[in-house]
């Protein structure tokens, strides 16, 4: 029994437990009711000595049960797993993990939440990004979909159900989703300079901004694009100017706060035909690369002010490498999308971002589209101008227990 396991060890506890671990725990054993506000400050005001203080959260806790000694066993393990391990303690100890699930297993149709010992762990953890119920309260993204063009030839058919998804998938990790659809490339850069205004900005842990539409090599597509017409040839937008919106010098809100961009778009025609409009797979054409567009190049600014990087914790996934075409279904939206959602649903729970990327492009290895007119013809994402300095953790299911 648990509460027997607490009378044991209650000196070498005592002897063993410094003065913030008992304060961490007085913490978690009030957040789980085991003891009220009044108990709590009776524990640590009318206990003179650190041992003192000790022996009376013991006490307290034994006098609840079973079931309250077994949280606070618990608890200790996620403290101080070194003490807890010190003092022989059986009861708290996680089970021992499953085995890792393969990759061609069922995919979780929705988000598997994580748990409370494992948030709490990586908060206490200097090389994860911190992410508190607070800052989750402040999470905000963009999302920009182009669908239809005035060019009806370019209409992305599917990319409602990849705006759906995508959509669903951000508000279920805690995130208020500013859409936007249907934008030229001049609206588009209006609404990444408003969201860089956004005031939960400040408070929040970390930023998604996701934009689909036709693209090319350094740049997405405004809905009034066509190719041959020198004036609508201008209307796009230029994917580095995320940056210039998002950086230390324009958004200071976000020093140190993971950005993490989305790009569903063709960057190119290489390694492959444009698929014919009336297949059930189709790509997001894109002419041959503007020269004048080099991805990559960026106006690097010092910042004598601050001395802080000017381009930091950014993450960028882009649906297909350089050059490359990108793919979609008619019905089920583009499968760059369709993907993250899958892994997303199924490991954000335990992954860190740059990891859950890994997997994403993992499905993609043996991904390959066929019509009667063309041969297979393959896609594979590209993840660049990472500049993460810790692992960041979405925590899916925390939102819902704030």
């Amino acid at each position: 029994m648990a509460d027997k396991e607490l009378a044991k060890v209650r000196t070498k506890f005592a002897e063993g437990v410094n003065i913030a671990v008992i304060k961490q725990l007085l913490d978690d054993v009030l957040e789980d009711g085991i003891v009220n506000d009044g108990e709590k400050e009776s524990i640590l005001e009318e206990n003179s000595t650190k041992t003192d203080k000790a022996r009376a959260l013991i006490d307290t806790v034994k006098r609840k049960g079973d079931e309250a000694s077994r949280k606070l066993i618990t608890r200790l393990y996620n403290r101080d797993p070194t003490l807890h391990k010190n003092l022989g303690l059986s009861s708290g100890q996680p089970a021992q993990p499953a085995p890792e699930p393969q990759m061609d297993e069922e995919w979780s149709t929705t988000l598997k939440p994580t748990t409370d010992a494992f948030w709490r762990e990586k908060l206490n953890d200097r090389s994860t990004y911190t992410v508190t119920k607070d800052s989750i309260r402040s999470r905000v993204a963009l999302l920009i979909t182009n669908i239809e063009f005035t060019d009806k030839a370019k209409i992305r058919k599917g990319a409602d159900k990849d705006e759906e998804n995508m959509e669903k998938l951000l508000k279920a990790l805690g995130y208020e989703v500013v859409k936007c659809t249907n934008l030229t490339g001049k609206e588009i850069k209006e609404a990444v300079i408003k969201f860089s205004k956004h005031p939960k900005l400040k408070e929040t842990d970390s930023v998604f901004v996701v934009i689909m539409s036709h693209g090319e090599l350094g740049a997405v597509r405004g809905i009034n694009f066509k190719k041959g017409d020198p004036e609508r040839e201008q209307d796009k937008f230029p994917i580095d100017d995320i940056y210039k919106h998002l950086d230390t010098a324009h958004c200071q809100d976000l020093l140190n706060k993971p950005k993490i961009i989305i790009i569903q778009a063709c960057s190119g025609e290489k390694d492959g035909s444009v698929l014919v409009s009336d297949a059930a797979v189709v790509s997001d054409d894109a002419q041959q690369p503007d020269p004048s567009l080099s991805a990559g190049e960026e106006n690097i600014e010092d910042d004598a002010l601050r001395r802080a990087p000017k381009e930091k914790d950014f993450i960028r996934f882009r649906s297909s490498t350089p050059g490359t075409v990108s793919h979609r279904n008619d019905d089920e939206g583009s499968f760059f999308i369709q993907y993250i959602v899958e892994v997303l649903n199924t490991y954000a729970h335990k992954d860190h971002i740059e990891e859950l990327f890994r997997k994403v492009t993992e499905r993609f290895e043996d991904f390959s589209v066929s019509t009667e007119r063309i041969d297979d013809d393959t896609q594979i994402p590209n993840k660049d101008r990472c500049t993460l300095s810790k692992k960041f953790y979405l925590f899916p299911g925390l939102w819902d227990r704030i």
